[in-house]
């Protein structure tokens, strides 16, 4: 049974991260750790005892499409009934809406819990929080006014409808129509892999959806966001007559069988009533607040899911009794977690659940620090760092979930290839993580061309500045500080100088710059989860040589950054390898022959 990681998640948040200098920021004056404990010991609560056990049963039973409707198990709609009722989906809403205006990097740390707890039933809510910041960014005052109450309380639910069958990711080629009726428009069109397109959970699900009205320019400059409700909405504010939309059918799929996603067909009797969201022809800018929100929590369910299986693998290999271990004495039969093999993979998944969390969490303070700082540069600085690191905490953070997830199951042995432990169904669910929300190549290519190339490297080189020189600033002389400090500045110059040879090739060659995109972001992730392993193995130092409780909580840590330091750092090297020289045999290769 899934455990949330109260500990590791307070120690990111008040000793690596300080997140309680955020309190000085008026917006965010109420923030405290107490606050942030008790806030997330009841998110631990809520996910230990409701969602975590309906997380298989979800699995078994699944979403069902029956009469053209979705049903949810009855579990799912009592789970989320309660969800509404302990307030929820208001803690990172904005104030003015009803909402409870907690930090993004306390609502992450939260959202790690519910993830690793149950999937399938908090990507409903996930998307809500996407769809608010959305509507609260660019909608008029008019429309907020008749959508966010709802949805901040959570008696509504929002979706981002954006692929259709001939487009794919390819958004320049949607083909969905809006037809322009007084202040209204009539929507008419397909979209495919909409989760949560269809439930019965809440009385109205709202679709942030993207359509060209009719003639708009071709390609994306020609794309508009509407919100598009499953329910039209009365003058009193009441739930009116159902709009002219419906869930076709849903998905079978490999995991999260209780997220419903869904076919959506729009306007079969006529058009569906859509409402313009901002202004016309920015729907693809507009989308991305949507999108940069599901991104980040993305990458925090491939932290979630990796913890659950950190949590499966542990349990096991302590409990099962295999094979004498090499160096002990006597005929009996030791834990597994005795036998060197073991304990490495174990410490590959501790030590990168410990940096995957680091990272996210960071990210997500910078989004906070972009939107409190009153001083306009440090905004823009924050705001630039966030983006940043979008893409690389999305697809590092998935891409590890599914290897740590695999790597569990490998611990179990036999036994992981069984349902019955569990594990096979946490390497099921996160294995989508890397493909929706854009897959791993997709947000490979955004870190290189709007990321690193349209500042020419200017974000990334700062960020590498402040980490190297807080590494230079580390005190420790303990021989496991050492190493970490050494591999950790080591690997930091190693990025850096891919990065500008990254640049080059990308002005110079385009093309084989986009070939090693994806080992770049790899080596991103790996390198910026390392400098912050480092932090946390400073502060361990720290605090062992200070004395005091949680002696082992703290040699935990500097365990997990030796680990991190000495067996996933040198990873960079060849990594960084790939990326200098490595274009060429990609794109000089012939198709034909692949």
């Amino acid at each position: 049974m899934y455990h949330a990681p109260l500990k590791d998640l307070r120690f990111v948040l008040d000793e690596l991260l300080r997140v309680e200098q955020l309190a000085a920021l008026p917006l965010y004056a109420e923030y405290s750790s107490e606050l942030a404990h008790s806030i997330l010991e009841q998110a631990a609560r809520f996910g230990e005892q409701v969602l975590a056990p309906i997380n298989v049963l979800g699995d078994i039973r699944g979403a069902q499409y029956r009469d053209g409707a979705v049903q949810m198990p009855a579990e799912f709609r009592s789970a989320y009934a309660q969800f509404v009722a302990a307030g929820w989906p208001q803690l990172s809403a904005p104030s003015a809406q009803g909402g409870q205006g907690a930090p993004l990097v306390l609502a992450a740390a939260a959202e790690e819990i519910w993830f690793g707890a149950n999937l399938a039933f908090m990507l409903c809510p996930q998307l809500s929080r996407g769809a608010i910041d959305a509507l609260e960014a660019v909608a008029s005052p008019a429309l907020q006014a008749l959508m966010l109450p709802k949805l901040v309380s959570g008696d509504w639910t929002g979706t981002m409808n954006l692929t259709e069958p001939q487009a794919g990711s390819d958004l320049a080629a949607i083909r969905t129509r809006a037809r322009p009726e007084g202040e209204q428009y009539r929507i008419t069109g397909q979209k495919i892999f909409i989760t949560y397109g269809d439930h019965d959970l809440a009385d109205n699900i709202v679709h942030l959806l993207l359509a060209r009205i009719d003639g708009a320019p071709a390609g994306v400059k020609g794309i508009s966001m509407f919100a598009v409700p499953k329910r039209l909405v009365n003058a009193d504010g009441s739930l009116g007559e159902h709009n002219d939309l419906r869930c076709v059918s849903i998905e079978h799929k490999l995991g999260i069988h209780a997220s419903p996603t869904c076919v959506m067909s729009y306007g079969d009797g006529g058009g569906a009533v859509g409402f313009l969201v901002g202004q016309p022809h920015r729907g693809l800018e507009y989308m991305f607040i949507m999108m940069n929100a599901a991104r980040l929590s993305v990458g925090v369910q491939g932290i979630g899911l990796s913890e659950l299986a950190l949590q499966q693998a542990g349990e096991w290999a302590h409990s099962r009794v295999q094979g004498r271990a090499v160096g002990t004495a006597g005929d009996a039969a030791s834990p597994i977690i005795q036998h060197p093999d073991v304990a490495r993979m174990l410490l590959t998944i501790r030590a990168n659940v410990e940096a995957m969390r680091a990272l996210a969490l960071y990210t997500a303070l910078a989004f906070d620090r972009a939107r409190a700082e009153l001083d306009e540069s440090r905004r823009a600085t924050a705001q630039a760092r966030g983006e940043l690191l979008i893409p690389i905490v999305k697809a590092w953070c998935s891409d590890q979930g599914a290897e740590l997830a695999s790597l569990s199951l490998q611990i179990h042995g036999g036994m992981g290839f069984i349902e019955e432990t569990g594990v096979a169904q946490t390497l099921r669910d996160v294995r989508i993580t890397s493909i929706y929300e854009g897959t791993t190549g997709i947000q490979a290519n955004d870190l290189l061309g709007r990321k690193i190339g349209r500042d020419h490297g200017a974000a990334m080189a700062a960020l590498l500045s402040d980490l190297l020189r807080e590494l230079n600033d580390l005190r420790g002389n303990a021989p496991a500080m050492r190493s970490v400090r050494n591999a950790t500045i080591e690997a930091l110059t190693v990025l850096r100088d891919a990065t500008a040879a990254l640049l080059y090739q990308f002005t110079d060659t385009p093309a084989r710059a986009y070939a090693v995109s994806v080992p770049y972001l790899h080596l991103c992730g790996r390198v910026l989860g390392g400098a912050l392993m480092a932090r946390s193995a400073a502060i361990a130092t720290r605090k062992l040589a200070e004395g005091g409780e949680d002696a082992n909580f703290y040699r935990a840590k500097l365990q997990s950054a030796r680990f991190y330091a000495e067996h996933l750092l040198p990873q960079s090297l060849s990594l960084a390898r790939t990326v200098k020289s490595g274009g060429a045999s990609v794109v000089e290769a012939d198709s034909e022959l692949i």
